[in-house]
């Protein structure tokens, strides 16, 4: 297994690991685990929009950098390799 699949490998659990947990953040109908963790530190009605919107671009960010790993390790990893 050559350099950039190492790199590739690790990069494919952090985004991974990443997205789940962005994407359990999110807020929804007052549910989520954002608002149970983050209500005792800001005011819902005070900047959450603000806070939304980043987390929103975090969550693309990781699940992008996910799909780019999987899509090039499926091209790039040797097989037999693993196992």
């Amino acid at each position: 297994m050559g350099v950039l699949n190492t790199i590739l490998l690790v990069l494919f659990i952090l985004s991974g690991i990443l997205t789940v947990l962005l994407v359990l953040a999110h807020s929804g109908k007052g549910t989520g685990v954002s608002d149970m963790i983050a209500a005792s530190m800001y005011n819902a009605s005070a900047g959450s929009g603000i806070m939304e919107k980043n987390l929103d671009r975090l969550t693309i960010i990781t699940t992008t950098i996910f799909l780019v790993c999987a899509i090039v390790m499926a091209l790039t990893f040797p097989v037999g390799s693993i196992g």
